[in-house]
């Protein structure tokens, strides 16, 4: 999505996966989102309302749509320059979560047919049109499939559905149509700025889609008829820049969790949806996230190479990644939790905001295009920023810290949790309350560490610099 006059892109690694690839059993979408390091994400919180806005109207590009004047509350993480709007990620308060946008490219030969709309729906507005007016992951398909065909698509783009029943992806095709489909059970799903999909079934609960898609790819000659349709080839674009900024993250993901793949990285032949060799934790996810090839030759911070053809999953430029895990056997407020990490993942921590939290603390709602020390957001770019001066040489000290920080936290969680079920249905204000301090005081903490740390590589940073420039007298 272009930011009025900026630009820049903002492109994305998405991870999905089914309550039987975790090792929890829990449902995860997840995705980082890349777009410029001096742009400040903003934590925000709406509220249930029957007076809601009725009109949406885009600070950034020409889309206006009509709204409904009930809108249910829910969690939304904006860039400084466009509050109440590009909400990114969260969830609601009937339990759905979801994640905007993953931006990927039509084929030029089906945009022939049915071009892009510039008053059309774009990225900077889908979550903040969708996330309120739903109850269901499902629902959340539908609901944006009708905008799509009703208005158009400004750009292309995939969004990511969860709610305690079942996740859904959804892809756009062209200028009015799309497919989505449920995720299957056992499985994986990895994006990185391209189209995935393949298989499409019009009779199968499994998908659903803009009701001509396939009719519309056969009279418009964008696939063989007497094959059987192929998403991909008809509607999806696979070019020479896609081997190396999109393949490897595919590619390297999927080795990832399925160490014995065998697939080519040079060929987009890596299955849509992969079974991991084994179950995915919390903590393997945030690692993955992390990922730039680590140790390898394609490693562009351990070679101190900038000019690495091999795109990373985690760059500079990341302004958030979130984690948005769904546990159906437990209540909302505990159950659904978004693990967010404000910037580049490979030096930053991943800190968990329950569904049940009622307020942020303010440095997670502040920030702007300039570092600002009251800002949280930019509290985590300092360490980032000073990490990437020398990176082999500071990037294991704060990894260390943020490492213990997570283990901890993760302990502590299900301590906390305990303790919850224990109050929430006898004695709901105490294990309310018990949530809000808990949750906030892991939020003070992570803020608490970064400040040391920062403390830490400036002391490390001032020393290495007086051995370099000694001056020593006789």
């Amino acid at each position: 999505m272009l930011n009025k006059n900026k630009k820049v892109l903002s492109e994305c690694t998405s991870i999905l996966i089914s309550n039987k690839a975790t090792s929890d059993g829990s449902r995860i979408i997840a995705r980082s989102e890349d777009w410029s390091a001096k742009e400040a994400k903003n934590l925000e919180i709406f509220k249930d309302t029957d007076n809601g806005p009725k009109e949406f109207i885009a600070p950034d590009s020409p889309f206006r749509c009509k709204l409904e004047p009930h809108a249910f509350g829910y969690t939304a993480l904006s860039p400084c320059t466009m509050h109440g709007c590009w909400g990114s990620a969260g969830f609601n308060t009937q339990g759905v979560g979801m994640s905007a946008t993953e931006t990927i490219f039509s084929s030029e030969k089906s945009l022939l047919c049915d071009p892009i709309v510039d008053t059309g729906v774009g990225e900077n507005c889908i979550f903040n049109i969708v996330l309120p007016y739903i109850t269901s992951a499902k629902e959340g398909v539908h609901r944006l499939g009708s905008l799509i065909t009703e208005y158009g698509i400004a750009e292309g783009f995939g969004i990511s559905f969860i709610d305690d029943k079942e996740v859904w992806y959804l892809e756009t095709a062209c200028g009015h149509r799309w497919l989505a489909c449920r995720l299957p059970d056992k499985k994986y799903f990895i994006s990185g700025n391209q189209s995935r999909f393949i298989k499409y079934k019009k009779d199968d609960d499994d998908y659903m889609a803009s009701s001509d898609l396939i009719e519309f790819a056969a009279d418009n000659n964008l696939y063989n008829t007497s094959e059987d349709f192929d998403f991909h080839k008809a509607y999806s674009r696979d070019v020479e820049e896609d081997t190396t900024y999109n393949y490897p993250r595919v590619w390297g993901l999927q080795k990832f969790f399925t160490p014995s793949a065998d697939n080519d990285i040079k060929v987009n032949n890596f299955p849509v949806y992969a079974e991991p060799d084994k179950k995915i934790s919390i903590s393997k996810i945030r690692e993955a996230f992390r990922f730039h090839y680590n140790g390898t030759e394609h490693d562009p911070y351990l070679n101190n190479n900038p000019g690495e053809p091999y795109r990373p999953v985690s760059i500079m430029r990341t302004t958030q990644t979130h984690i948005l895990q769904v546990r159906s056997k437990l209540p909302y407020a505990i159950g659904e939790v978004d693990y967010m990490c404000m910037g580049m993942a490979a030096l930053g921590v991943f800190i968990p905001y329950y569904q049940g939290l009622e307020e942020y603390l303010e440095p997670y709602t502040k920030g702007g295009t300039e570092c600002s020390s009251d800002s949280a957001y930019w509290k985590f770019r300092k360490v980032q920023t000073l990490g990437m001066t020398n990176y082999n040489m500071y990037a294991p000290v704060i990894q260390k810290v943020y490492s213990e920080f997570e283990t901890k936290t993760d302990e502590n969680m299900r301590d906390m949790e305990k303790e919850y079920l224990r109050y929430y249905k006898k004695e709901p204000s105490k294990a309310n309350n018990l949530l809000q301090v808990f949750n906030k005081d892991v939020m003070q903490e992570a803020l608490n560490i970064t400040d040391k740390l920062t403390e830490d590589l400036f002391t490390r940073m001032t020393n290495n610099i007086e051995s370099v420039y000694k001056f020593h007298g006789a």
